[in-house]
């Protein structure tokens, strides 16, 4: 069997898992690519970057927190952080299951994006700011945690990279082919 590797543009409220017995939307509305299967979540909330592969041992690669695979996201979150907000997520916040590791944040315009259906919600008077963040764990909904831990809760968050791979132009529910790395080809 050929190693392949498909990169995903995962719109908001798709689960990522080809089935769903509650009938809501799942990779299998987009991809119709037999034996690929996830390597790594997102959550149904988030948009963005997802790898897919057919070899276990490259998804293990991907998915293994021992190679600290960094993982960078877009971030909207609810107000205008302050510099010690944006510390304490570098620092690495402490959650309910521990101290995250540090991570790199900084502040960013608010990039160029498909809409999201359906919308943010608007608030006139409550400012909202775009952060860059890159993890290199990955425990359910961290980024979401961190941010809600210093008091900026997440509005919109979009995965953009995952180690070398990035989202680059790939529309909203579009898939593409990747190159293996070397290393799993046989």
């Amino acid at each position: 069997m050929t190693p392949r590797l498909l990169a995903f543009n995962k719109p908001f409220r798709v689960l990522t898992q080809f089935t769903d017995a509650d009938k809501r939307a799942t990779l299998a509305d987009y991809i119709d690519v037999p034996g690929v299967y996830p390597a790594g979540r997102l959550d149904r909330d988030s948009e963005g970057l997802l790898l897919l592969t057919n070899d276990g041992q490259l998804q293990a690669w991907i998915t293994d927190p021992k190679h600290k695979l960094p993982k960078t996201y877009w971030a909207q979150v609810d107000g205008e952080p302050s510099p010690e907000q944006l510390d304490a997520l570098r620092a690495g916040p402490t959650l309910k299951d521990g101290p995250t590791r540090p991570a790199d944040v900084t502040v960013m315009s608010e990039p160029a994006l498909w809409p999201r259906d359906p919308p943010v919600r608007y608030r006139k008077n409550v400012p909202t700011t775009w952060l860059e963040i890159t993890i290199r764990e990955g425990r359910n909904r961290q980024v979401r945690r961190m941010t809600a831990a210093v008091d900026l809760p997440t509005l919109r968050l979009v995965r953009v990279g995952m180690g070398d791979w990035t989202l680059g132009g790939l529309e909203c529910g579009a898939w593409q082919e990747l190159r293996v790395p070397e290393r799993f080809m046989r």
